[in-house]
């Protein structure tokens, strides 16, 4: 068993935590304008990521480079995993590769406590990676306790690169945003993904 094989129903039933559906997060949130240089990436990609349309695709020309725009902002104070292999617990089931994960850690070479993010990248339906955002969150904030470093919320997003849904895992309790963002909305996305670094890293 591995991340990708949680369902919603399954993170409810066997890592014991309890979900709300009906949260407006971040109607507060700050938005940051997008630099010219993502602006630019953006316009250049976004036309190519539709027409492949692929989950590669809409990670390479769409995700990333918001990721990536995120750590730059922070002058690398925060690091940027792709593709990583997050082994936690495996007789739970968590364990497998994540799509994108950020730590409040300026080293690149090992993913380090702690783990404040967890983007999980789907093709064209968000709910199907739901549950597996949700055991990724988990298995994050075990990873932190088994470091030392209580953090007090993780936070997740699932997307599709044109659209993001996001998450917030308090304790045993994670509230699923009832607002969903779209990439022409990419200063409320950037705003909210820089929101767990912001009280930490001075930018």
């Amino acid at each position: 068993m591995a991340y990708s094989d949680f369902t919603l129903s399954r993170v409810k039933k066997e890592l014991g935590v309890t979900v709300s559906e009906a949260t407006d997060l971040f109607s507060n949130t700050i938005s940051v304008d997008p630099s010219d240089l993502l602006k630019s990436i953006l316009k250049r990609t976004a036309r190519l990521a539709r027409l492949i349309g692929t989950e590669k695709a809409k990670s390479e020309f769409l995700i990333a480079p918001v990721l990536a725009e995120v750590a730059a902002r922070f002058d690398y104070q925060v690091s940027l995993f792709s593709g990583t292999e997050f082994n936690v617990d495996s007789e739970r089931g968590l364990q497998g590769y994540c799509d994108f994960i950020f730590s409040q850690s300026a080293e690149q070479l090992d993913i380090t406590a702690p783990i404040m993010t967890i983007v999980e990248a789907k093709n064209d339906n968000l709910k199907n990676g739901i549950g597996q955002c949700m055991a990724e969150m988990v298995a994050a904030q075990i990873f932190n306790a088994r470091e030392g470093i209580e953090i007090e919320s993780i936070y997740g997003s699932v997307t599709t690169g044109t659209s993001w849904l996001f998450m917030r895992l308090t304790k045993n309790l994670i509230e699923v945003d009832n607002c969903e963002y779209f990439i022409n909305e990419v200063d409320k996305i950037l705003g909210i993904l820089m929101l767990p670094f912001k009280n930490s890293i001075s930018i």
